[in-house]
């Protein structure tokens, strides 16, 4: 009985990770998000914070950044 429960735990983790990512969107389609296309989806999102998703410091936030951000801990799924 415990494993059906564990492996559905899983899959609704990785299902609200992808749902909370699709809240995200790539208004100039340019392939990642900018400050203010986070903020549209997580208006509590600060300097700060996407500052510390922003790993490799461009000034935006790719798709894996934003997938570790969730993993993580810095956004709310």
């Amino acid at each position: 009985m415990k494993t059906p429960v564990l492996m559905l735990a899983a899959v609704m983790a990785v299902s609200a990770v992808q749902a909370s990512a699709a809240t995200v969107e790539d208004t100039d389609g340019n392939g990642s998000y900018s400050l203010e296309e986070m903020i549209v989806a997580y208006p509590e999102l600060t300097d700060g914070d996407f500052a510390e998703m922003d790993a490799d410091e461009s000034g935006d936030i790719s798709e894996d950044e934003l997938t570790a951000a969730m993993e993580n801990g810095v956004l709310a799924n």
